[in-house]
């Protein structure tokens, strides 16, 4: 099974063998352990695995019992997967991606607070020419005259960021097996620190 859970430390640039530079998000990838095997009746398997430690006072008497025999995981995360030989305790490694497999990674986009069209949305603003001198971040109309409501789906300012975004045909660049690192060429949702998801396309 190509899939694990991971932490996000950065970004870094490393080197090819003819000398191009390649920019890559660091990853400290597991190790992880299967905490559930749910055979699917017609879609596979799903395989549930957990990654982070967390704290016995932080975590609630079924989480606890669910747990049993296995340490106790910040993350819990389910993938589906076509047939596995896993079963619960198993180990989950990053030596089960190579440098070169495509893959797909979920992750929580960084939060930006209350933002407005401009930064949210990327319009353009109002006129910078003599007598406007408020409007040049602004909106602008909303809506028609009729049915004196804002309809939904109008781009507005509001909350940005801290969003659940997949971001597909990522490339992995290394693996540092003794380190457990995954190296993924390009950028990676989240800030440093945070837990992703990364499976292989077609698992």
């Amino acid at each position: 099974m190509k899939a694990i859970l991971a932490k996000k430390i950065g970004m870094t640039t490393i080197f090819e063998a003819d000398g191009t530079s390649v920019p890559v998000t660091v990853l400290q990838a597991g190790p992880c352990a299967v905490t559930f095997v749910r055979p699917l009746a017609e879609k596979g398997v799903n395989v549930q695995i957990g990654f982070g430690e967390r704290k016995e006072k932080n975590t609630s008497k079924a989480v606890r019992g669910h747990l049993k025999g296995l340490p106790l995981f910040r993350t819990l995360k389910e993938f589906r997967v076509s047939k596995t030989d896993l079963k619960r305790g198993d180990e989950v490694k990053v030596d089960s991606f190579k440098a070169g497999d495509q893959v797909e990674i979920i992750g929580i986009t960084k939060g930006k607070g209350y933002a407005g069209v401009v930064k949210r949305h990327h319009f353009g603003g109002g006129p910078r020419s003599h007598g406007h001198k408020h409007n040049l971040r602004a909106p602008g109309s909303i809506g028609s005259g009729w049915p004196q409501m804002t309809s939904k789906g109008v781009r507005m300012a509001g909350r940005m960021g801290g969003e659940v975004v997949t971001v597909k045909g990522l490339t992995v660049a290394d693996v540092v097996a003794e380190q457990n690192l995954l190296m993924i060429k390009g950028a990676v949702p989240g800030s440093r620190g945070a837990t992703v998801s990364v499976q292989s396309k077609g698992e």
